[in-house]
């Protein structure tokens, strides 16, 4: 299945970008900065490329008749999440990355005290976002109750890519499974069930969402692993090569290229079965699927 010829990179994201752009700006003016810390958090944060975790949130609140302005927040705040372990994870005792979008990592912007400090304040940040939204105290209940597990199983997953300690009776493909629905999966996850509580899905529409997070998830994941070892650096904007470099266990490593792209296929026909129960109001959130199983970047 390819994407609709008519649906272009740009309509997929510019929409659901620009607000949550102005959201994240609006966010960082309010929290009263010392002007060397907001200058090191506006580069950690904005100006963030095609904001995907917030797309997928807007869109799965849009799916259950919601509307974009009912996620926003929500949207921001899981996206400050995502930024936070962007920062944290390229500095030098992790992932020691130069490059991040194109352009230099925090650390070697502002450097690494600076930057430890500001992907800290992200958090804070990202739940006083969830609890300010004007969402009533039941949905920004769930929604801090989701983001906050998501955020878990980020590090879960971030520590058993980096630092072991996964069960060891697992096979091999098992464990790379158990890392990307970790450590990519799960924000992704938390993003469709997060735009879902915005849009008071009914339960046959949350769990429809769910499912369809879990796949494209992991698919991502896979795609990425892919990027890794077919895409240049200068094309994407971050370096390649790293993974095989450091022993990490990749889907191409472990299948090879041609059985990764098939586990793609198979993924993505999963995301989109799981969004027939919602009909053509998940048209969007099709799109979105279609375009991750194909983005060269």
């Amino acid at each position: 299945m390819s994407m609709n010829p008519t649906m272009t990179d740009e309509s997929l994201f510019t929409r659901t970008a620009d607000l949550v752009e102005r959201a994240l700006e609006g966010l960082l003016e309010d929290a009263q900065l010392p002007p060397n810390l907001l200058e090191a958090t506006r580069h950690g944060v904005l100006g963030g490329g095609k904001r995907l975790r917030p797309a997928l949130v807007i869109l799965s609140c849009e799916a259950c008749g919601g509307s974009a302005e009912d996620a926003t927040h929500a949207a921001a705040a899981l996206e400050l999440v995502h930024c936070f372990s962007l920062v944290h994870d390229d500095l030098p005792a992790l992932d020691n990355d130069l490059l991040r979008r194109g352009a230099p990592t925090l650390h070697v912007q502002s450097g690494e005290a600076m930057a430890i400090l500001a992907g800290d304040l992200m958090l804070p940040l990202a739940f006083q976002a969830l609890t300010g939204g004007g969402a009533s105290k039941e949905t920004a209940s769930m929604l801090v109750g989701e983001l906050a597990e998501g955020t878990k199983a980020m590090v879960i997953g971030q520590v058993f890519d980096t630092l072991g300690g996964m069960p060891v009776d697992l096979a091999p493909e098992d464990q790379l499974r158990l890392v990307h629905r970790n450590k990519t999966g799960a924000l992704l996850r938390a993003a469709c069930r997060m735009g879902a509580f915005c849009g008071n899905a009914s339960g046959e529409t949350l769990d429809a969402l769910t499912a369809y997070g879990e796949a494209v998830g992991l698919m991502f994941q896979v795609v990425d692993d892919l990027l890794d070892v077919t895409q240049t650096a200068e094309h994407i904007g971050k370096a390649t090569g790293k993974d095989e470099a450091s022993g990490k266990l990749t889907y191409p490593g472990l299948l090879g290229v041609e059985r990764s792209r098939q586990v793609v296929l198979d993924l993505q026909e999963q995301a989109l079965t799981s969004l027939a129960s919602i009909g053509d109001a998940a048209d969007p959130l099709k799109d979105l699927c279609q375009y991750m199983a194909i983005r060269t970047k």
